[in-house]
């Protein structure tokens, strides 16, 4: 230990006054070993599990950004989901059990949540695109998908071309991949800050048609009343994957881990139930279905 360090934590002269040199080293040991034992008791709960750094012991903590049906959503006070499923299999894995933390979009996409400790993993329907990887290690993708414009039915639209040409009111979530596709198409669309927001934006005519992941605009036309008054008008082939993302360099493990469970969940059936628990019926090669069908 550092002089310093000694010297913050004991009181010398106590021990200057000892006369016995052999009784000063045990002192001092004892309180090294003290001061060490403390610490490793308080402040970091962490612990390491087959190799995997976790921040709470006996549990495997992901961040995500509330809600998004039906990757996750808060139900009776527990969060459940496709994306809370499948990170349910690392957690098992490990041996824990998983814990959510609700956080905001930015500091999932920026790494900042992992950066700070406040998660091992995140989950959310996050595409993998090179910007996130170079702040971010990154899975194997776990899910194909597209994007899908849902609008109401009396517009008669069928592109997001007709969207800019008859300058229909387009809404998208603030900082995701279908805000970036249609800001690239040249349109401007009007940000809101959860995909339940949008939806409600739409539902109350604040604007006309939505941009989201078609898993989750399939999941909001389950409810009979939002099928009744709109339709998907196209699917958007974005060639976007999902992965679980993880602190840059920091858990190699975990990454390991977490590829593994996705590999063996598609491989024994699990990944299939979980599919269509959450969205429908999967189709043939596991990618998104095509416009007009129904999963």
């Amino acid at each position: 230990m550092p002089r310093s360090s000694l010297e913050d934590n004991v009181h010398l002269p106590a021990i200057r006054r000892l006369r016995s040199p052999g009784r000063v080293a045990a002192v001092a040991a004892t309180l090294v070993l003290a001061l060490a034992s403390a610490a490793a008791c308080g402040g970091d709960e962490g612990a390491t599990v087959q190799g995997a750094k976790l921040i709470k012991k006996g549990a495997l903590t992901s961040c995500t950004h509330l809600p998004y049906p039906p990757f996750q959503e808060e139900k009776g006070g527990k969060v459940v989901g496709f994306d809370v499923d499948m990170v349910d299999l690392v957690a098992r894995k490990l041996g824990v059990t998983q814990k959510v933390i609700d956080t905001p979009f930015e500091t999932m996409k920026t790494g900042s949540a992992l950066n700070a400790g406040k998660c091992d993993i995140v989950m959310g329907g996050m595409t993998i695109k090179p910007d996130r990887v170079r702040f971010m290690d990154v899975s194997q993708p776990y899910f194909d998908a597209t994007q899908a414009l849902l609008a109401k039915k009396d517009l008669g639209i069928s592109s997001l071309d007709d969207v800019k040409s008859r300058k229909l009111r387009l809404g998208s979530q603030a900082s995701t991949t279908g805000e970036d596709f249609v800001k690239g198409k040249g349109l401007d669309p009007r940000s809101f800050d959860n995909s339940l927001a949008e939806l409600d934006a739409l539902r109350t005519d604040q604007v006309d048609v939505i941009v989201q992941d078609y898993p989750v605009v399939q999941n909001w036309l389950k409810n009979p009343a939002d099928k009744a008054r709109f339709t998907i008008a196209a699917n958007l082939n974005t060639g976007e994957q999902y992965g679980f993302w993880f602190r840059k360099g920091h858990n190699p493990k975990l990454v390991e881990l977490t590829n593994q469970v996705i590999a063996e969940s598609k491989a024994n059936g699990t990944y299939q139930r979980i599919y269509e628990k959450w969205i429908g019926p999967m189709p043939k090669g596991g990618a998104s279905p095509a416009p007009g069908s129904t999963p």
